[in-house]
């Protein structure tokens, strides 16, 4: 099943109306972007029939895990984004057990963030058996370097019980991806709504030799434009002339 068919089957989950009820939102239909995610679980992905035969606007692909993991087919599927022109992401599985200032080096002596990706993403998806109080300081300290990093608020990962039961009401101020597969998109207790929904684990797509995670941005290109890195602005030399 293409991405296409598979978009068909979700017909009325990515209409007006099916946003409408589950996102309290409603963008025409042609302002909804859809995306994939991937890691070297994906094995070697053919980017460029990706690029040409499926309707991709945007994709993350892991980096990181832990203190010292490094996906090794980041490097390749990062370039071949680039090189494709199709917006990308990089995200940082996210381990309990570890501290977060080491996690978030890891991160970014890896990343070379150029303008127009998208915000790095700090995937939560387990406690490790660590008290849920220890993760969240954690996952602060890492969400706290790479943003002062960066200049740009890092984007959550995570799954709905999964938030339910530990993230909520810890990082309301951070654009938040949730994962749910069903015909129902995401709704939050919180009243919180989503940036990010992935919809499916089970998608095919042409160039892809497994089964990949798809996901929705329900959103205008614009509208995503606002969850993108880029430098901050070179001072002018005006700003630079001391008053005597």
């Amino acid at each position: 099943m293409h991405l296409v068919r598979l978009i068909g089957s979700f017909a009325l989950l990515l209409s007006p109306l099916g946003l409408a009820r589950q996102y309290g939102f409603v963008p025409p239909p042609a302002k909804v972007l859809h995306g994939m995610d991937v890691s070297h679980h994906q094995k070697q992905i053919e980017w460029d029939s990706v690029a040409v035969k499926e309707p991709i606007d945007f994709a993350f692909v892991k980096a990181t895990e832990g203190h010292d993991f490094v996906d090794s087919l980041f490097c390749r599927n990062w370039e071949a984004l680039r090189r494709h022109g199709i917006r990308r992401g990089a995200y940082h599985f996210f381990r309990a057990y570890g501290c977060g200032d080491e996690q978030a080096q890891n991160f970014l002596q890896l990343v070379e963030f150029q303008p127009g990706d998208l915000a790095p993403v700090l995937d939560i998806e387990r406690t490790d058996g660590i008290a849920p109080e220890i993760m969240i300081q954690e996952a602060q300290i890492w969400l706290h370097i790479v943003e002062k990093k960066l200049g740009v608020k890092p984007i959550i990962y995570t799954g709905l019980n999964f938030y339910e039961t530990h993230l909520k009401g810890h990082f309301d101020h951070y654009p938040l991806w949730i994962a749910r597969y069903n015909n129902e998109a995401p709704l939050l207790t919180t009243g919180k709504r989503w940036d990010f929904w992935q919809y499916s684990n089970e998608g095919c797509l042409e160039g892809v030799s497994k089964k990949v995670d798809l996901n929705v941005f329900p959103g205008t290109t614009a509208m995503l434009e606002r969850l993108c890195w880029y430098p901050p602005a070179t001072e002018t030399l005006e700003a630079r002339v001391v008053a005597p």
